[in-house]
């Protein structure tokens, strides 16, 4: 393993901005690992471990402790009655994991398909799509510990999952890295009810039945045609989390705009759609020049970065977008990429 000082890390992130991280290395196996986490105690700076940088914006001051890219691979599959767990290292290519297990015909994680980035990123937002999240399948990881520095073995519930959050992003920020994951997964066909566009997708294909294979095939499709390719089109995916919202606030809105996009949650609150209040406002396909950001046209959840240069230029993109929705909706937008 070698640590290199002063890397660009523009190149570590697919919205290609920020500065320089003082420090940088590359591990592929847990012996580097905790090697590059004692070198950052050493030096008592702080450390952070990415994929691609699928989630992560950096700031323009760049970061100043040791960025850990994981090489670390492992593709492991061990079966008990009709459960199949596979366990993959957290450098492992998300999407390639997907597909394996669907070739496998097995299913849990085919509506995540497509989603850039690596395995590793994947609980510590809970990422979810399609009806699907991660959090529904994981049954362990495997991290090191930087606070009793020696690996250890989390649970479903020691993650502590909410929406699009885990301990990895709260208040153990800092604290775990990633090594590995293991998921449950059936060998049974995927259960409805599907997600509205996915089961518009499956019945204009007349399939009621739908395999993973089937499930994964649409979602391709639907992300294909709606998300722009962070390699020709730099960004990180929905650049908004759904707003959560009570009762009485949705009946005011309906009021005015009975056509708002909503889900009823169990506990009684209301998620809204992001992406309908961004294009309420007439912001759907927003181009801004003086920032070089704009909202792509066929999905206003992603942020493009069209030609900014600077993540300050980005942030004051995203605070006029956070605004006007304010201003309109009484409703406070969250980013779900985070600013390092």
């Amino acid at each position: 393993m070698k640590i290199i000082e002063n890397v660009s890390l523009k190149e570590h992130s697919t919205m290609r901005l920020g500065g320089n991280a003082r420090y940088y290395c590359e591990v592929k196996d847990m012996f580097e690992l905790k090697e590059a986490v004692e070198f950052a105690d050493s030096k008592s700076i702080d450390a952070i471990m990415i994929g691609i940088g699928s989630n992560i914006i950096w700031q323009d001051s760049g970061y100043p402790g040791l960025v850990i890219v994981s090489n670390i691979k492992n593709y492991e599959v061990n079966q008990s009655l009709n459960q199949v767990f596979i366990t993959v290292g957290s450098g492992d290519n998300w999407d390639e994991v997907v597909a394996k297990t669907v070739e496998s015909g097995l299913s849990g994680l085919e509506h995540l398909s497509l989603i850039p980035g690596t395995a590793g990123g994947t609980p510590i937002q809970n990422v979810g799509a399609y009806g699907g999240e991660i959090s529904q399948t994981l049954t362990s990881l495997q991290a090191y510990d930087r606070e009793l520095k020696d690996f250890i073995t989390l649970s479903n519930a020691d993650c502590e999952f909410g929406y699009r959050t885990s301990r990895f992003k709260g208040k153990d920020k800092g604290r775990f890295f990633i090594f590995s994951i293991t998921f449950s997964l059936s060998k049974d066909p995927p259960r409805g009810p599907f997600y509205a566009s996915l089961d518009s997708a499956l019945k204009k294909q007349n399939i009621t039945r739908p395999t993973s294979a089937d499930i994964r095939r649409e979602v391709i499709n639907i992300r294909t045609n709606k998300l722009p390719d962070p390699k020709q089109y730099p960004n990180c995916g929905s650049f908004f989390a759904n707003p959560i919202i009570e009762l009485d606030q949705l009946r005011e809105i309906k009021e005015d705009y009975p056509k708002i996009k909503y889900w009823e949650l169990p506990e009684g609150n209301i998620k809204v759609s992001a992406a309908w209040l961004i294009e309420a406002i007439g912001l759907k396909g927003y181009v801004e020049k003086n920032t070089g950001m704009r909202v792509w046209d066929k999905q206003p959840l992603i942020l493009v970065n069209d030609h900014a240069t600077t993540t300050a230029q980005l942030v004051a993109f995203r605070d006029a977008v956070v605004d006007k929705i304010k201003n309109k909706f009484e409703i406070t937008l969250t980013q779900e990429p985070e600013i390092i």
